[in-house]
């Protein structure tokens, strides 16, 4: 067994946090991969080239970012805790295509630390044929905020292969009128094709965790992205649109643009697109809200341009 792997069993870990004087940090989301086939599933999922630079968050002790080292072009592994920063800094000590950050990887819920998107761009800029993939055992509580603002950006990435709690990977893939429909699913679904490949159980991490795993594999949809027309516009008209979904359409939208919007003009909408007022968001397709937006963002620059007329 190479070293690598051995990193990956519990009692190896175990020891090594003993010998080093630490325990895992669980606010930290440090749930550790014990499992080597699924470790190894997770890198055979992400197809690594030599022309790709991954993005790893949550470096942990190194195990699983080695195996990709081994497969990729250069690995970026961003790690908060300064102790398992340094057990990753002793394990890919022999890769030299291996950029291992000590910072947080967002700078806030909406963006990442420009540190790492300045590593991104060096990285990538290695080589016209390179592209982005995130591949990552993510921890629970930055899971939402990091795959989602992946696809905020303009980054060239092609794939994402996350490790994520359960019922977070149930509102991913989520369709209309089922209960983990929301704001996520639409935003993900509306321009990435998006697929839970693994469920998994407690047992393959240490510490276990109190809630099953799944590994989702994420790729964009050019095709679908083009049907958007402002993604700013939209992500905001998503996320508000859910934040009554119990409510009928009509009452939210009014109440969304109201300073924009008269009540006969949010109907002119609704109408024109067929849809009834007492139609609520989870009912909604993603197409059908990405339409909505657009028709929506439409109906406002109208207005504005007859008011300044």
């Amino acid at each position: 067994m190479s070293e690598a792997q051995e990193r990956q069993t519990r009692s190896h870990l175990m020891r090594k946090f003993k010998e080093h004087g630490f325990h895992p940090r669980t606010h930290l989301g440090q749930n550790f991969l014990i499992d080597i086939n699924i470790v190894e599933y997770v890198v055979r999922s992400a197809e690594l080239t030599r022309d790709d630079v991954v993005l790893e968050i949550g470096a942990g002790t190194g195990g699983m970012t080695t195996f990709m080292a081994r497969e990729a072009g250069h690995v970026i592994s961003v790690e908060v805790d300064r102790d398992m920063h340094s057990l990753a800094t002793h394990a890919i000590a022999p890769y030299d295509n291996v950029t291992l950050l000590l910072t947080d990887a967002l700078k806030n819920k909406n963006h990442f630390s420009p540190l790492v998107l300045d590593e991104i761009e060096k990285q990538l800029a290695v080589s016209p044929n390179r592209r982005l993939k995130l591949i990552a055992n993510l921890p629970y509580s930055i899971a939402t905020p990091v795959v989602s603002n992946l696809v905020a950006t303009e980054l060239p990435w092609i794939r994402m292969v996350v490790t994520i709690q359960y019922e977070l990977g149930l509102r991913m893939q989520a369709r209309e009128r089922q209960s983990h429909y929301g704001a996520l699913s639409v935003w993900l679904q509306s321009q990435c094709d998006v697929e839970m490949i693994k469920q998994l159980g407690p047992t393959v991490f240490w510490p276990r965790p109190k809630v099953d795993s799944a590994i989702m594999l994420i790729t964009p949809n050019a095709e679908k992205r083009e049907k958007i027309k402002d993604r700013a516009f939209f992500h905001s008209f998503a996320r508000r649109l859910f934040g009554y979904r119990r409510k009928f359409i009509r009452s939210v939208l009014v109440g969304m643009f109201r300073k924009e919007l008269t009540k006969p003009q949010v109907d002119e909408v609704l109408a024109e697109m067929e849809i009834e007022h007492n139609v609520r968001a989870e009912q909604l397709k993603t197409p059908t809200i990405v339409e909505m937006a657009t028709r929506f963002q439409d109906k406002i620059a109208a207005v504005a341009a007859l008011d300044e007329q």
